[in-house]
């Protein structure tokens, strides 16, 4: 399910927005394809907006320096 999201967000022509108020756990693995997925889209000229992330997600974020990357945007109280 998770890389299906991926390749189509690799499809399209704008921005990616990614809702994560529902998402409680993830690990690194979905920290990396984050990355990748940021990466291709700062190719195009997009990028990808992190939406409402649960404070343990957001540690997350903040540890792999995610939020820290050029094609990387984190949105607070701003729902997709």
């Amino acid at each position: 399910m998770r890389r299906c999201a991926l390749s189509r967000a690799l499809t399209t022509s704008g921005d990616v927005h990614v809702d994560l108020r529902e998402l409680h756990f993830a690990d690194t693995s979905l920290v990396l394809d984050f990355m990748m997925v940021a990466r291709r889209l700062r190719q195009r000229g997009c990028a990808m907006v992190l939406h409402d992330p649960q404070p343990q997600i957001w540690r997350l974020i903040e540890l792999t320096g995610l939020h820290k990357l050029p094609a990387v945007q984190v949105a607070q109280g701003a729902a997709a």
